[in-house]
């Protein structure tokens, strides 16, 4: 593995409180239309850079964006969200592969599909963890 390895949305949950770092990954968009998770009650705001800009297309200046909002003492530790888990494990890699100890959300933000198309079989919004919907 090229990261430090996968979270349950719980874990995740618990290494936020021992002062990890959560990174969003996902697009304005996700943000804006589906809810960001709130990490208020750890005492650290999470991060928001775009792996993929709409449409899919590459956020180049990602690990550049990583290095100016995150820590500069890189022994803290980062998790990342997507909305599935996928987009999130790139860039746990790219952050890995810049210094960082990451994480990486399985389930994602908003998990898998059920058998109808709709996002309500697990991930951090449907496990319960703490979310806002609006803008970031």
């Amino acid at each position: 593995m090229s990261y430090a390895g996968d979270l349950t949305p719980q874990d995740a949950w618990a290494k936020l409180e021992q002062g990890a770092i959560l990174v969003d990954v996902r697009t304005e968009a996700e943000w804006a239309h589906i809810g960001i998770p709130d990490t208020k009650a750890t005492d650290n705001d999470p991060l928001f850079i775009q792996w993929n800009f709409a449409g899919g297309i590459p956020n180049p200046d990602f690990v550049e964006e990583l290095r100016q909002q995150a820590p500069e003492d890189t022994s803290v530790e980062l998790i990342f969200l997507c909305r599935s888990g996928q987009r999130s494990i790139s860039a746990a890699i790219a952050a890995t592969q810049a210094g960082y100890t990451a994480y990486n959300v399985l389930e994602g933000f908003e998990g898998e599909p059920d058998r109808y198309g709709e996002r309500t079989v697990n991930g951090w919004k449907n496990r319960g963890l703490p979310t806002n919907l609006g803008t970031i």
